[in-house]
Formats: structure tokens, C-alpha cells, sequence
């Protein structure tokens, strides 16, 4: 059994990893000869009916590939360290598996039917990744995920049957028309909804938090390059919709309240993965933002840069919750980098590429991204909103590395911290791209580069933000959370803040109480009350009085009994021959 399991794990392993580097490859030939491949596979002929399946193969498809089976491979990897008492591995592998290949039909796909098939695929699989331990917590978070996708999934459907009035479901051909037809705008605002909920937007944001209770490995794959970038995906695959249109506004807006919403939640959590989870949300929002005003090329620098040093993130932290016998409180870590100075070393360069430290390659896509934002033409309010989220990534930032790198260890008095191996050769390959991904993809990708004109403290905005949200990470950290929220915000306005302006209530409680209510009053008042009382429950109990009174007669007065049966008798007797006549 075990050699089984090794061979699943290494066989999953090395496929994914050189098809990566396959498709990697590919990606520069295409790039450098600007090909565009488009295969029509016919399945089926029965005479004039054709089943044709549809696959696009551009760069922009063969890259994200390229990064989703590195990321995969190395998950798959690094949870034969992290999932090593696990009984049933085999299965989390073949969800795995299954979950990639979902991701695949939605990237090569040029089809609405069959993105739906990778759409559909990935929230179904999520669901049973999320709710792989088997508890309360991860069948409410399960549900809650599934259920929020299923509007996008909804969206989809409704953008298919719209598209019957184009005669084929090939929407590469049409965005042009679809632009500017006004009828097929609902396409545009189907789309973008759908997008929304897949990617975590304002108001669906509650469920990406409440997905942390996969195991983490899952965690590092779906909630970094797969399932939250397939609404980017398909906002960069319908790019030409946003343009000049009323929808891109609205969903600008949207974006950067998510990105500014998570910034905030993100200080004031405590739960590490849920940290993560919402920089993630964060970072959705600023790519969301940016590919609303047409830089859909940005938006996919940014996306995959972001997958590499969050993947690694996401693992890193999963190590110390795994040394730390599954506690994921940051008030119980500190000393990481005395004790595991490997992890920890993985754990801080990813946070600083999510910083956007000057190198490292979040740096390349975060920069350019606030560099475009101030050379556009933008309001004050939209202009504020990526600055001061960009100060709170590095103040949620420095708060964790406080707490997980210097401050004192508070789990237990005896320990024993010990780093897997196996696990660390997995965070290498993320950690390398962590470093260089940002430069290549900067030089592979924008063969025309951006011009960026700009005054001196524009320039330097980032670091003033950068710089202000680092000095409020180090004085938060040592100090009593309590005397800041005394001082700065009110006991409410803190609790406002620390439930994602109170989304999860929308999301579970808010709309769901009024019809559940309104369904109990109903079961309660007609089902189980009046119409139950005037049909089936009142003819019984019309019987059974009856029949009690009946029976009363029968035991206490013998002479009456025999009365009103030899009145019976008569009855029945006269019934009788009125019928003979």
C-alpha cells in the first residue's frame, strides 16, 4: 500500500512538473513568433449534427498553464511531507488531479460550454477539498463556498442561453459585436457578476476566509493560482467587453473596497491562515481594479507573480502550523526564526515580495500597477484606496513577522520543533520563482515596454505608504490591540472592521434568516396549522369524538346501546325495501 501511494505521489509529481516546463517553453515560441492556435476536435458526427470541442492556444493560455502545473506539482509534493498520516492520500491526490485538470479546460477553452465544464468542475471539487476533514466547521465552510459560486455558475448559464441569438457559442469571435450591441451588454454584466463571485468580490467575499478549512496544501494551490484567479481569467479573456462601458465603473469600485475591506480585516485577524486569505482577497481586488480600467496585461503579471510567492506563503505557514501540532493562533507562535530558520527564511521572503520589496517579484507588477494608477485619470477616491491599501499590506505584514519571527514562543513550556525535508525541497522550486519570476516575466512579457512619467513624489508614494504602514506594524505589535482600539476606534466600529464590514452576516445569516422565518411561520401557520387542522386532523378527530361518544353509551348504559342498535336495524330494514320497490 504504501509503495502505491509513494508511486501516485512521484508519478503526479514529475507529469506535472514537465508539462509545466513544456508548456513553458511553448510559451516562448509563441511569444517570440506571435502565433495564435485555435483546434476544433470533432467528437462526434451523426449526420448533420457535430459535437466540436474547442481549444485556443495562445501565450497568454500556454503561461498561466505553464505556472498552474508548476504550483500543483510542487503541492502535490510538498503534502507527501505535510499529509504523511493521512489514510486516504490517494483520494486528496485524485482530487487534486481532477482539480488541475478543471483549471485546464478553463484556460484552453475559447467556448462558453466548456468553460462552464472547468467552472462548474472547480466549485465542485473546492467543495470536496474544503469539506476533506469532516467536521462542523468544514461542511458550513463548504456550503458556503459552493453556494456563493453557484450564482456565478448560474451567470454562465444565463450568458450561454443569451449567446444562442449569436449561433455559436465560440465567444472569441464576437466580443467586437458584443461591444457594441446593447442588448449584449447583459453578457458583459453576467460575466463580470460571475467573475465577482469566483474571485471573491465585494459582496461575496465571506466565503475565500471560510475556505481555510481545507488542508493547506489545498490551500496553497486553490486559494493562490487556481480557483480565486479563474474569475481574472475570464475577466482578461473578455477584456475588450470593459472597455467604454458603464460595468467597468461599477466593478472598479467594487474591487477597490475588497482590496481596502481585506487590508483592514487582515489587522485584525488572528487565525494565520485567514491572514493569508485575505491578503489573497487584497490582492484579487488590486488585480480586479486594474484590469477594470483595460490593462488586462498587467492584471495577468500581476496574477501570476502573486501565485508564486503566495503558493510558497501558504506553505511556509503550513509548516509551522504543522510543527505547532495544528495550532494556527499567532498569539501562541513566536521565535520561528530561532527555531526553523529554513521555513522561516521561505515564510519572510514571500511576505516581502507580497510587500512589494524592492527585487523580489512582487515588486515588478505591484510597482508598475501603482505607477499606471497615478499616470491614469482617476478620482481622489480611487487614488486613495490603492495607496492606503498598499500601506496596509505592509502593516498586516510587519504585525505577522512580529508575531511569528520576535516575539517570544507562548505554546508550550516543552518542545521539540523539527523541519520536514521533504516538505523544504518542494518550497525551493516556489522560493526560487518567488525571486526571479517578476524580472523574467517583465522581460518575456512586455516585448513594447510601459512609458511612466511621473513627479518626484508620485514616485516616491509607494515608499511613503510602504514606509508609514511599516512604522504602524511595529508600533501596533508592541502594543495592546485593546489600548489602540480604546484610543483610535470605538468597541463597534473595531468589531465592524474585524467581520469584513460584518459580509459573512450578509453572506449566512442576513438574507438567509428573513426566508427561513418566513418558511418556518408558513409550515408552522398553514401546514402544521390551519390546513392541517380543516383537512386530515379535524375528519379524525370528528370520528374519534364520535366514536368516544359512541363507546360512552356502549359501557355505562346498556339499554340505550340496545335501543339505538335496534334503531339501526330499522334504518338499514326500510333501506332495504325502498330499494326492492
Amino acid at each position: 500500500m504504501l509503495m502505491i501511494k509513494n508511486y501516485v505521489y512521484y508519478i503526479s509529481f514529475f507529469f506535472l512538473f514537465f508539462m509545466s516546463l513544456f508548456n513553458f517553453l511553448m510559451f516562448i515560441f509563441f511569444i517570440n513568433n506571435n502565433l495564435v492556435f485555435f483546434y476544433e476536435w470533432e467528437l462526434i458526427t451523426l449526420n448533420s449534427v457535430n459535437l466540436v470541442f474547442s481549444i485556443l492556444f495562445d501565450w497568454v493560455s500556454l503561461l498561466f498553464l505553464s505556472f498552474v502545473f508548476l504550483i500543483s506539482s510542487v503541492v502535490i509534493y510538498y503534502s507527501k511531507g505535510y499529509m504523511s498520516s493521512e489514510l486516504n492520500i490517494n483520494r486528496f491526490v485524485f482530487l487534486v488531479l481532477l482539480f488541475v485538470l478543471s483549471m485546464m479546460f478553463l484556460i484552453i477553452s475559447p467556448n462558453i460550454i466548456s468553460i462552464l465544464l472547468g467552472w462548474d468542475g472547480l466549485g465542485l471539487i473546492s467543495y470536496c477539498l474544503v469539506i476533506y476533514y469532516h467536521n462542523e466547521k468544514s461542511y458550513n465552510a463548504g456550503m458556503l463556498t459552493a453556494l456563493s459560486n453557484r450564482i456565478g455558475d448560474v451567470c454562465i448559464m444565463m450568458v450561454i442561453a443569451w449567446m444562442l441569438n449569436y449561433g455559436s457559442w465560440n465567444y472569441i469571435y464576437y466580443l467586437q459585436f458584443m461591444n457594441n450591441d446593447i442588448f449584449m451588454s447583459y453578457i458583459m454584466g453576467l460575466i463580470i457578476l460571475a467573475a465577482m463571485t469566483k474571485s471573491a468580490q465585494i459582496p461575496f467575499s465571506a466565503w475565500l476566509p471560510a475556505a481555510m478549512a481545507a488542508p493547506t496544501p489545498v490551500s496553497s494551490l486553490v486559494h493562490s493560482s487556481t480557483l480565486v484567479t479563474a474569475g481574472v481569467y475570464l475577466m482578461i479573456r473578455f477584456n475588450l467587453l470593459l472597455l467604454n462601458s458603464f460595468f467597468f465603473k461599477i466593478l472598479l469600485i467594487f474591487s477597490s473596497l475588497t482590496m481596502f475591506m481585506a487590508g483592514i480585516a487582515a489587522n485584525y485577524e488572528f487565525d494565520l491562515k485567514k491572514i493569508i486569505a485575505l491578503s489573497t482577497l487584497s490582492q484579487l481586488g488590486l488585480m480586479m481594479s486594474i484590469l477594470s480600467m483595460g490593462f488586462y496585461d498587467l492584471a495577468l503579471f500581476h496574477l501570476l507573480t502573486h501565485a508564486m510567492f503566495k503558493a510558497l506563503l501558504f506553505m511556509s505557514a503550513g509548516t509551522i502550523i504543522h510543527i505547532l501540532s495544528s495550532n494556527q493562533d499567532i498569539r501562541y507562535m513566536g521565535g520561528m526564526s530561532t527555531f526553523v530558520p529554513m521555513i522561516s527564511m521561505n515564510f519572510l521572503i514571500s511576505n516581502m515580495s507580497l510587500c512589494g520589496i524592492p527585487f523580489l517579484s512582487g515588486f515588478y507588477s505591484k510597482d508598475l500597477i501603482l505607477e499606471v494608477v497615478s499616470m491614469s485619470n482617476l478620482n481622489v477616491m480611487i487614488f486613495f484606496l490603492y495607496y492606503l491599501s498598499t500601506g496596509l499590506t505592509m502593516y498586516y505584514t510587519i504585525r505577522l513577522i512580529f508575531y511569528l519571527m520576535i516575539n517570544d514562543f507562548n505554546l508550550m513550556s516543552v518542545y521539540n520543533f523539527f523541519e520536514d525535508y521533504i516538505m523544504l525541497k518542494g518550497m525551493f522550486v516556489l522560493l526560487t520563482m518567488a525571486l526571479i519570476s517578476g524580472s523574467m516575466l517583465n522581460w518575456l512579457m512586455f516585448l513594447n515596454p510601459y512609458y511612466i512619467y511621473l513627479s518626484l513624489n508620485l514616485k516616491l508614494m509607494v515608499f511613503y505608504v510602504s514606509f508609514m504602514g511599516m512604522m504602524m506594524g511595529y508600533l501596533v505589535s508592541n502594543m495592546n490591540i485593546y489600548s489602540l482600539n480604546k484610543f483610535i476606534f470605538t468597541y463597534k466600529l473595531s468589531n465592524f472592521f474585524f467581520f469584513m464590514w460584518y459580509m459573512p452576516n450578509l453572506s449566512v445569516y442576513g438574507l438567509n434568516y428573513y426566508f427561513l422565518n418566513f418558511s418556518y411561520n408558513l409550515l408552522k401557520m398553514i401546514d402544521c396549522g390551519w390546513s392541517e387542522f380543516y383537512s386530515s386532523y379535524s375528519f379524525s378527530m370528528v370520528l374519534k369524538n364520535y366514536s368516544k361518544f359512541y363507546f360512552f353509551f356502549h359501557i355505562n348504559n346498556f339499554k340505550i346501546y340496545l335501543f339505538s342498535f335496534f334503531i339501526m336495524m330499522i334504518i338499514f330494514m326500510f333501506m332495504f325495501i325502498l330499494n326492492l320497490n
